[in-house]
């Protein structure tokens, strides 16, 4: 045994604290967006590599896209959506927990 703690028991463990539950759910929409992509390459049956030849790109491109933290144009997205056989849709929804100024 290393001593090390699996990911899922600190995430659990994490939760627990107001701050953390906080900042975690602030990325909730980034995850599920990231989320998103990799189930649209997995169910195409595609690799990184292969989206990335499709999208005339590299591998590297698509694994910072799947990875997130940064904020793709919607021709990227068109892009990647096309080279895994997907539709992009974008919308926008009411927030009702938002308060307008």
């Amino acid at each position: 045994m290393t001593g090390r703690i699996p990911a899922g028991d600190l995430h659990a463990k994490w939760m627990q604290e107001p701050e953390y539950r906080s900042e975690y759910a602030a990325l909730e929409e980034e995850f599920s967006f990231v989320q998103t992509l990799i189930q649209a390459r997995t169910r195409a049956g595609l690799t990184q590599e292969q989206v990335a030849e499709r999208m005339k790109t590299t591998q590297a491109a698509v694994a910072r896209l799947e990875r997130g933290g940064t904020r793709p144009s919607t021709r990227t997205l068109e892009r990647y959506a096309a080279a895994t056989g997907s539709r992009l849709r974008i919308s926008l929804e009411a927030d009702l927990g938002r308060v307008l100024p």
